[in-house]
């Protein structure tokens, strides 16, 4: 818990950075401006890879298939949309590489080795 206080910290702290950074270079308004536009690119992106992942959890299901691959990049797609709509640079980055389908690829395993730590913990329970 410690370790995600410090993160969240370090990353609002580089996030103002960069904003005067930003500020700096492109004047205050520019800056502004761009972080209003990046919000609501991300809201779209996001709702446009939230149906594509709705779509595919739908499709999986009807073909009786286990839908664990479409819900995990249901939860990218969500903190993706989290990331892209608050406003930052890095967090912008960080939100458009989880919306991008070919990124998702590489992420899904790390997510499965979290969620298989967790249950192994026992921080986690499955019911059937």
């Amino acid at each position: 818990m410690k370790l995600w206080i410090f993160l969240f910290i370090l990353l609002s702290a580089l996030e103002i950075g960069v904003f005067l950074l930003a500020g700096k270079l492109m004047g205050v308004i520019p800056t502004v401006l761009l972080i209003i536009v990046t919000g609501m690119a991300g809201a779209f992106f996001t709702k446009k890879q939230g149906l594509n992942v709705f779509y595919q959890l739908q499709a999986q299901i009807q073909n009786g298939e286990p839908p664990g691959m479409a819900i995990l990049d249901g939860v990218c797609v969500l903190i993706g949309g989290i990331l892209l709509i608050s406003p930052g640079f890095i967090t912008d980055f960080m939100g458009l590489l989880l919306l991008i389908p070919f990124i998702r690829k590489f992420i899904r395993p790390s997510m499965i080795k979290i969620i298989k730590n967790w249950v192994n913990r026992k921080q986690v329970y499955i019911y059937r």
